[in-house]
């Protein structure tokens, strides 16, 4: 399998991007965020995405030229109307200007609508992370495929959620989680690789267990412990949908199916500046503290390690950064022939 170095991929995404009309800092920078989800490990949500962002776009269904603005503000919260940009320039924004109020806040909360798919939850809860901040991102995925625990009509998303917690001497521990045993990307990656899913990921209509990704139209996702899973879907879309006007439940608009309709994703991040509520550097030695006793437990027959959310991201983005980012040859092909369409220099 190829690999290329960030700097390749994340060059080769802004041509693209700038190929299609948006300019060329908000294409360096969708660049910078979509190549960093490939380094961190999170394949469905990095370049694999880039021929979907360029259809929409050239469908007419992303703004590329956006006025990304606050339409509602108080000293710690803020509401942003992205006006239809890509979503990793509206939560871009949204956490620049949560961290900013935390600063002197203590904590903010900004909500965003009229945005679109931003990329994996990770990104965007580690940005308070530099700022000696913890944040936490929910938002309300880009097409419905969970039912309410017990139906069969796809009300619900992937909804997912990322909290971020920064160390001192270790890293940040990240949980990046969707409210489904797995997030439809990866089971569009199985489906582009040919590759059959494990049982509980989705199930069909009969609820019998569905392992054919090329068959997923026929079944829904599983949430993550039962209906605790659908409860957490719920009330996320609430809160990042319902709260900041933006679309939820039968409103979602499929992203994967419609190029053209407005999405109105919604989002919000939270920024908890640490030093509103203890010594930030003390603080961070307590994580690092918690992390070794976690790391202490005595392992199960079988078990290898104990691992922390985000520990294995961590680690494959030291390893994707020294030896390149693996593209997989079916995604390289259709690199290419995006690279040809849109009259840009290939990967």
């Amino acid at each position: 399998m190829r690999t290329v170095s960030l700097a390749e991929l994340q060059a080769f995404i802004a041509r693209v991007l700038q190929g299609v009309g948006l300019p060329e800092a908000d294409a360096v920078r969708v660049a910078e965020l979509m190549s960093e989800a490939d380094a961190r490990g999170a394949d469905g949500h990095g370049v694999f995405r880039l021929p979907q962002y360029v259809k929409r776009i050239q469908a007419g269904g992303m703004n590329t030229r956006p006025n990304i603005r606050v339409i509602q503000e108080k000293p710690a919260s803020a509401l942003v109307d992205g006006d239809n940009a890509m979503g990793h320039l509206v939560m871009s924004r949204a956490a620049e200007i949560a961290i900013e109020k935390a600063r002197t806040a203590g904590i903010a909360w900004v909500g965003a609508r009229n945005s679109n798919h931003a990329g994996p939850a990770m990104l965007y809860a580690r940005m308070p992370l530099a700022a000696d901040m913890i944040g936490i991102y929910i938002a309300v995925g880009s097409a419905n495929h969970l039912p309410p625990w017990g139906g069969t009509e796809m009300l619900l998303s992937t909804n997912p959620i990322a909290i971020a917690v920064p160390g001192e001497k270790h890293d940040a521990i990240v949980l990046d989680m969707a409210t489904t045993n797995a997030a439809y990307g990866k089971v569009k990656i199985k489906a582009q690789r040919g590759e059959q899913m494990p049982e509980g990921w989705m199930i069909d209509r009969q609820g019998q267990p569905l392992t054919d990704p090329k068959r997923s139209s026929e079944g829904f996702l599983l949430p993550i412990g039962g209906p605790k899973g659908y409860g957490l879907a719920l009330m996320f879309g609430l809160l990042a949908g319902t709260l900041n006007g933006a679309a939820f439940g039968k409103d979602v608009v499929d992203f994967n199916a419609d190029f053209q309709s407005l999405t109105n994703t919604g989002h919000a991040i939270l920024a908890i500046n640490i030093a509103a509520f203890a010594d930030a550097a003390a603080f961070k030695q307590k994580v690092d503290a918690v992390w070794d006793l976690m790391k202490s437990s005595p392992l199960l027959p079988g078990v290898d390690e104990i691992r922390l959310p985000g520990e294995r991201s961590a680690q494959i983005y030291s390893e994707r950064i020294e030896n390149g980012i693996p593209i997989p040859p079916d995604l390289e092909r259709g690199l290419r022939e995006l690279a040809s369409r849109v009259g840009v220099a290939e990967l």
